[in-house]
């Protein structure tokens, strides 16, 4: 693996010098073959940090249902891309990186020479259709760049982005039957009936524009687009695929197959032919707009006004250089490519959403105009509240108010009057549990990065809160619990309400409304009625006060939480460890319990009902490659056995993250695996976010200056460290004794020095 990661490395020369060393060039770091297979469900291709299209190779067409029943087979096509695959059906220009759960896969563009093929044809014989056998030994993937060679027509593929826009360059052999083919059937997650409505309109022999309808994850989800040609065409058509509908018009009266100025329809797929010569490259922009097709335009010329590859492709790594700046480290090679990719996963996403011009389409599906703000979408809150935001908190706090006032349009053009819960491209997905967009919130506005109308956000919040025909709110507010016969996932959501009800309380206490902060911190205090004392793990409840009988705190089906079980959801009370370890029996029974989390072996049938955590992302019992045990580490510190966090997350860093395409011990949940990676790394986490504390770990980098936006710097330096010295001696602050196991926001976002030192034993 070591030679084919090597291909991946760039080499820029940027001759900045800073303190009179050469500025190391971070992009070289950043792998994005690093999780495309297993549970990483990334994607290899072009994006620009935080940019509306993913411009990506698609390695099959696994379809979302088979035989009338969901096709298992589609999970690991999240991301379209599958590393063990040997074919290539196309480039699409959208793509979730590494969710649980899929949509997109726009656009599909893939170049052919010979006889016109419009079928995807099938991996065991890819002659059979357009797709291509493909060799890892001729692909490329850099931050903001892929190349492949395309076995079947000798074609070699390379693509980049900016923002709005992809930019194909297809470098073709000698032939007078050289298509480029644009299927509007393709997507994620797909199904016949996915496609709503499609529209293409050739404006010249060079340009098109359209859009595409459908009705997915999101299930209201336009998507407009302008599609320029380096070269003319020398001609085009269109084939159908749907069923003859009942009433068609008159348009018989055209044949709308071949050179025809337009279409319509749910399943269309479009080609264009050229005569092109020995090595003749043929470029493609390809511009998106939530708006309008004009917008797609407008977006193109605003974008990508010339036809220079080359500078659109160093343009975009130079966007993620000055990102990717924002943290050095100091450490070794594996390190940094590890580091630096997470860094590159957590900017991703949330993706922006909308035109040069400020135009977006809203959750109301009308028009408006971002007044003062970049608008987001792509907010996978169950996961990113976690760490991803904190950190945004940090490095990217312009970008985190952005991404609240973002969520704030989203409340106001809500039908339901709800804040996001998962959403995405104009839609609520509803995915997942908790209302975690107000942990989001209330992390902003406690550390003190709130240039928003935070009164009117903790109105919002509680509004969410309040939203009693939700999930179960309404008697979660009545009874402080959530019956089992109300949901499946009772347990899990009673807790992750519970704490949401504690952001709500920090956020109010810090704005003065010590009402909604009496009201807020008494709900936080939920979690403790799902926890049965005579067996001592969370439990479902039913509406008459009792547990359900037969239990079993080891399995994930059917038994009252979302992605877990109850041994690692047991622990879910971020905002009261000290109150959940006395519920527990104190320190007695809670420092065993939570030693068999890592220890434990777990049998074969406790994963045949899961789909989304296999053994790559266990450890003993503790589950890592999914989000609600990320804070179980760090519990430690509030024992009297602190070291033990110190030499659990040490374990755990290299074992759940690799430099390799099945790296990633998870699915990365759009920069959440990748957050939980960096702040760990530098030796610190976000255990509650809303509070402005960070608990205490042990820092895997050799040393690390946080570049921050304010224009300060945070260093940390860690002295004796090895991969055996994993526990801390004694922390200094700005080089006086550091009291106690967390640091403050304040500490980092002032600037200043802290010191790690390190040794092999424990204190």
């Amino acid at each position: 693996m070591k030679k084919t990661l090597t291909t991946f490395l760039i080499s820029l020369s940027l001759g900045a010098v800073a303190q009179n060393k050469v500025k190391e060039n971070l992009v070289q770091y950043v792998n994005p073959i690093i999780g495309t297979q297993r549970m990483g469900h990334t994607y290899p291709g072009a994006t620009v940090p935080f940019g509306m299209v993913q411009l990506s190779p698609e390695t099959d067409t696994a379809s979302y249902e088979l035989n009338g029943k969901y096709n298992p087979d589609v999970y690991k096509y999240c991301a379209g891309y599958q590393y063990d695959d040997k074919t290539i059906v196309g480039f699409s220009h959208t793509h979730f990186s590494g969710t649980g759960h899929s949509d997109l896969g726009d656009f599909l563009i893939m170049p052919t020479v010979g006889t016109l093929k419009l079928n995807p044809g099938t991996a065991d014989k890819p002659g059979s259709g357009y797709r291509s056998a493909f060799s890892h030994q001729n692909e490329v993937s850099q931050a903001n760049y892929y190349k492949v060679k395309l076995d079947e027509s000798n074609i070699t593929a390379e693509m980049t982005t900016t923002t709005r826009v992809g930019f194909h360059q297809y470098t073709f052999p000698k032939s007078d039957k050289s298509h480029i083919i644009l299927d509007l059937m393709a997507g994620i997650y797909n199904y016949p009936d996915k496609p709503v409505w499609t529209y293409i309109k050739v404006i010249n022999d060079s340009l098109i524009v359209g859009y595409r309808q459908t009705n997915g994850w999101a299930r209201t989800r336009t998507l407009y687009f302008a599609m320029a040609f380096s070269k003319p065409f020398k001609e085009h058509g269109f084939r159908k695929y749907e069923k003859r509908q009942v009433y068609g018009g008159f348009w018989g009266k055209f044949n709308q197959t071949k050179n025809f100025p337009e279409i319509a329809g749910k399943q269309i797929r479009a080609y264009f032919d050229f005569d092109t010569q020995e090595g003749e490259k043929v470029k493609i922009k390809f511009a998106l707009s939530p708006v309008s097709m004009d917008g797609a335009l407008n977006n193109m010329k605003a974008e990508a006004p010339g036809w220079d590859f080359e500078k659109v492709k160093n343009d975009g790594q130079q966007q993620w250089e000055k990102e990717l700046s924002k943290i050095t480290i100091e450490g070794s090679k594996e390190t940094k490519l590890n580091f630096y990719t997470s860094m590159y996963h957590t900017m991703i996403n949330p993706t922006i959403y909308m035109d040069v011009d400020g135009q977006y389409k809203g959750l109301d599906q009308n028009v408006h105009k971002a007044d003062g703000f970049v608008n987001y979408t792509t907010f996978s809150l169950w996961d990113t509240y976690r760490a991803l935001h904190p950190l945004f908190n940090i490095i990217q706090p312009t970008r985190n108010a952005d991404m609240v006032k973002s969520m704030m349009a989203h409340f106001d053009q809500s039908p339901e009057h709800m804040l996001p819960v998962w959403s995405n491209s104009a839609n609520e997905n509803w995915c997942m549990s908790g209302y975690h967009s107000v942990a989001v919130i209330a992390d902003a506005v406690v550390k003190g990065n709130a240039p928003f109308d935070a009164n009117k956000a903790l109105e919002a919040c509680v509004t969410t809160a309040r939203k009693r025909d939700y999930e179960g709110i309404g008697e979660y507010i009545d009874r402080s619990y959530i019956p089992d016969e109300r949901s499946g996932v009772s347990v899990s959501s009673t807790l992750e309400y519970a704490y949401d009800d504690w952001a709500i309380a920090q956020m109010a206490k810090k704005l003065g409304k010590n009402d909604i902060y009496e009201e807020f911190i008494k709900r936080s205090q939920n979690y403790k009625n799902v926890y049965d004392a005579k067996i001592g793990f969370m439990r479902p409840r039913k509406a008459d006060g009792t547990f359900r009988g037969e239990f079993d705190p080891l399995s994930t089906h059917n038994a009252g939480f979302i992605e877990g079980n109850s041994w690692n959801y047991t622990l879910f009370a971020p905002q009261d460890p000290k109150g959940l370890i006395e519920l527990m029996g104190g320190e007695k029974r809670f420092l065993p319990y939570l030693d068999s989390l890592f220890t434990m072996h777990l049998a074969d049938k406790y994963f045949a009902e899961t789909e989304d955590i296999t053994r790559d992302g266990i450890i003993g019992n503790y589950v890592h490659g999914n989000e609600p045990s990320h804070h179980v580490a760090y519990l430690y510190n509030w024992t009297s056995k602190p070291w033990k966090t110190q030499e659990r997350v040490r374990m755990i860093l290299p074992l759940m993250y690799k430099p390799t395409p099945d790296g990633l011990g998870g699915n990365d949940d759009t920069g959440q695996m990748s957050a939980w990676y960096i702040f760990t790394s530098l030796g610190f986490y976000p255990v509650a976010p809303g509070s402005d504390q960070f608990s205490i770990g042990s820092p895997a980098v050799n040393g690390a200056v946080i570049n921050l936006e304010n224009g300060k710097q945070f260093n940390i330096t860690v002295k004796n460290q090895s991969a055996k010295n994993v526990y801390v001696q004694k922390i200094e602050l700005n080089g006086k004794p550091l009291n106690g196991l967390s640091i403050a926001n304040a500490d980092i976002m002032n600037g200043g020095n802290i010191t790690f030192y390190m040794s092999s034993k424990h204190k």
